[in-house]
């Protein structure tokens, strides 16, 4: 298998954290979007990332649905969603959430580096969407005593939710008082010390 994008972005790296909890091997390909438009494009005509290679040519882009494709290709025991009801849901709900936040810094961050000046309704809207998702989060987070939100192993919906709020804290430093958001804090804390998320990672490189 071959992955295709760079780890500063919060949607590559939550595949490539999952396929490694998962035990798969795959070659990585940190091709930018900007510098390596074309070559991206060669697998997603879309231009996005991530886009993962499977090993008979097949291309499956779109985080949510490499992950579901990858859920479904292991035993039911290493799967990271949840396959009981409600758990199943509520996990899908926090990982829309944390991916959700993740869309919206990414819009944020090219509103600010494509238009001179910014819209400032645009920036304000984001900003809203990107704390409301939060304080959500933070209540939920807050509400379980477990070590990972859904229980004693970690899932899709811890990764997306850590990736995420990386990424938010190297794209838009100051935007985000930590303070008020302790328990997404320590949860994004316990995750960034796990060898995988220490393997699958790389300092948020802004295009150019």
């Amino acid at each position: 298998m071959m992955l295709i994008g760079q780890y500063d972005s919060p949607f590559v790296r939550r595949v490539g954290i999952a396929l490694r909890l998962a035990g798969l091997d795959f070659e990585h390909k940190p091709w930018s979007t900007f510098g390596d438009a074309d070559k991206v494009r060669q697998y997603n005509p879309l231009g996005r990332v991530p886009a993962l290679v499977l090993d008979d040519g097949d291309v499956l882009i779109e985080s949510h649905a490499i992950l579901d494709w990858l859920d479904g290709s292991v035993p039911a025991g290493r799967a990271l969603f949840p396959r009981e009801e409600p758990l199943r849901r509520r996990a899908l709900k926090v990982a829309a959430l944390g991916t959700g936040i993740a869309d919206k810094a990414v819009s944020l961050f090219y509103e600010r580096r494509l238009h001179d000046p910014a819209s400032e309704v645009w920036v304000q809207r984001c900003r809203a969407q990107i704390l409301g998702a939060m304080a959500t989060l933070e209540d939920d987070r807050g509400a379980r005593r477990t070590r990972w939100w859904f229980g004693e192993a970690i899932g899709h919906a811890d990764i997306a939710v850590a990736a995420a709020l990386r990424f938010v804290r190297e794209a838009h430093p100051g935007l985000v008082d930590w303070s008020v958001f302790p328990e997404l804090d320590e949860h994004c804390g316990r995750a960034e010390a796990l060898p995988v998320f220490q393997e699958i990672q790389q300092p948020f490189i802004p295009p150019t």
